[in-house]
């Protein structure tokens, strides 16, 4: 039995999409002395989170030989480099453990050491699932010989303490004994000897509520209190759009209609102006009019992309650290969409008569992917040069080369060949003009630019409170779980959009300027 290509990418999909988010013990139930899986993932400056490196760049006790974690897509493209960690924290209840690990530091170590101190480098893993952090040590001033000079101190014992309910970890917190420091200051080799311990606990905690933990930082009141007042302040935008073209506009245009059936019983037409008096050029097709279909094409798919990333994000798929789940749902969906934005931009570019349906396909396909993908090659060769996590590996990129080529193109052709036999016409509800009519001079305020400034404004107005808390967890430590709140600020920012659409659509128009297509 063969397998098509449409198929074995399909399978590439879902293989690389599920192996890899579950621990080893897939089922989260250990017995007394079972391994629990820990994995050691990165560490970085706390204050720059998007700069991670592989554990084990810092010259930490390893095991021999290291072995890294078979990972899915979306944890390789989130900068994950899970490796078996140094530790061994068995299943033991109400049990403690201690163990020691003895490493000789070189001076190129101790100062590499040194180094990650003074930027503040924390440390992350993994243990059954749940996340660890802890810092790796701390700089202090040198109180006794001059208060300018600074000491660094290597933190050297680790005390992990766990929380269990019957035959699952529920819970797991790091701390480091304060007591237990090496002065790293000089370059000179030493002796360290790293130890960790673990103490075991009760509690009543069901497995199921173990996650909570980390998500209840969006939920505390105060921050609750920030997004009700940005979903408020996002209705009011919307009520006074609403009020804005319910009266404003509806009044304007019905003295437009006055005006212009008075003008057709007088007969008079000598000073003829407003946005009747373009309705022979209006229809006209824009030019770059390919262009402007596989923009539409190209917006229609990430439409599409946001409307079903938002749908599982409501149904919990996006758990907190459920690790790569986003970037994995993304490349996935975006590859099955990508039909949309064939039969989209193909349908649009022959309905305005084009003739190289096959170019504008093309086009579409590359309009968004062409500048993702310069722009990736120069952000993943920065990474390679400074050794970061978040350069991705050979056979990752080979496997979204994969993704794109047996399964996004394939769609977009077959959305680009539908839309070609649709058979829909553009159908214009007046005839246009062969020559095109003049614009007349405009003033600064209702050129392009000033009109793309003014048209963003509201709507940025509407969200700008919640792409704070977007932007804290992309680029800072928050976490962000409200996705309720996040749906209904986009169903806002897509009322407003479209509000603000209609108003500056009208004064164009209205200002006889009537290449509108492309505002």
């Amino acid at each position: 039995m063969t397998m098509s290509p449409m198929t074995l990418a399909v399978l590439l999909l879902l293989w690389f999409g599920v192996v890899g988010v579950s621990s080893d013990a897939s089922d989260h139930r250990y017995k007394p002395d079972e391994v629990v899986p820990l994995y050691a993932n990165k560490v970085g400056p706390y204050h720059n989170p998007s700069e991670t490196y592989r554990y084990f760049d810092l010259p930490f006790c390893s095991p021999e030989p290291v072995k890294d974690k078979l990972e899915a897509l979306g944890e390789v493209l989130n900068g994950d480099r899970l490796v078996d960690a140094p530790y061994k924290l068995d299943f033991r209840v109400d049990h403690e453990s201690e163990s020691v690990c003895k490493k000789h530091l070189a001076k190129e170590e101790v100062a590499k050491f040194r180094s990650a101190v003074a930027k503040e480098y924390y440390f992350q893993m993994y243990y059954d699932d749940l996340p660890v952090w802890g810092f790796i040590g701390k700089v202090e001033k040198d109180v006794r010989t001059d208060p300018s000079e600074y000491k660094y101190f290597l933190f050297r014992h680790i005390m992990f303490e766990i929380y269990y309910n019957n035959d699952r970890v529920i819970e797991i917190n790091e701390h480091t004994d304060t007591n237990s420091m090496v002065d790293i200051t000089e370059d000179k080799e030493i002796d360290v000897e790293f130890m960790y311990s673990a103490k075991w606990k009760e509690t009543v905690t069901p497995f199921e509520k173990r996650m909570d933990k980390y998500s209840q930082t969006s939920s505390l009141p105060q921050h609750l209190e920030i997004h009700w007042f940005s979903i408020i302040n996002s209705c009011v935008t919307v009520l006074l759009l609403t009020g804005f073209l319910a009266t404003i506009l509806m009044r304007v245009l019905k003295n437009d209609f006055v005006k212009y059936t008075h003008d057709e019983e007088t007969g008079d037409d000598q000073e003829e102006t407003g946005w009747k008096y373009v309705h022979g050029d209006v229809f006209r097709f824009p030019k770059n009019k390919s262009l402007l279909a596989a923009c539409l094409g190209s917006g229609t798919q990430l439409f599409a992309l946001t409307i079903f990333v938002f749908a599982l994000a409501l149904v919990g798929v996006f758990y907190p650290y459920n690790r790569g789940a986003l970037f994995t749902a993304l490349v996935v969906i975006y590859a099955l969409t990508s039909g949309i934005a064939g039969y989209t931009a193909t349908s649009f570019y022959c309905q305005m008569e084009g003739s190289n349906w096959v170019r504008n396909l093309l086009l579409t396909g590359f309009l968004f992917c062409g500048p993702l993908f310069l722009t990736f090659c120069f952000l993943n060769t920065v990474a390679i040069a400074y050794n970061a996590t978040a350069a991705l590996p050979f056979g990752t990129i080979l496997v979204i080369v994969l993704i794109w080529a047996l399964v996004t193109s394939p769609l977009l052709v077959l959305g680009g060949i539908a839309g070609r036999n649709s058979k829909t016409e553009f159908q214009a509800p007046c005839r246009t003009t062969k020559y095109p009519r003049e614009i007349p001079p405009l003033p600064w305020y209702r050129r392009t630019i000033p009109q793309m400034a003014m048209a963003g404004f509201l709507p940025f107005s509407a969200i700008y409170i919640e792409l704070y808390y977007i932007f804290a967890s992309v680029w800072g430590h928050r976490i962000y779980t409200i996705y309720s709140i996040l749906s209904v600020v986009f169903i806002i920012l897509l009322i407003v959009t479209a509000f603000i659409t209609v108003a500056m659509t009208y004064f164009q128009l209205a200002a006889e300027d009537h290449e509108w297509w492309w505002r």
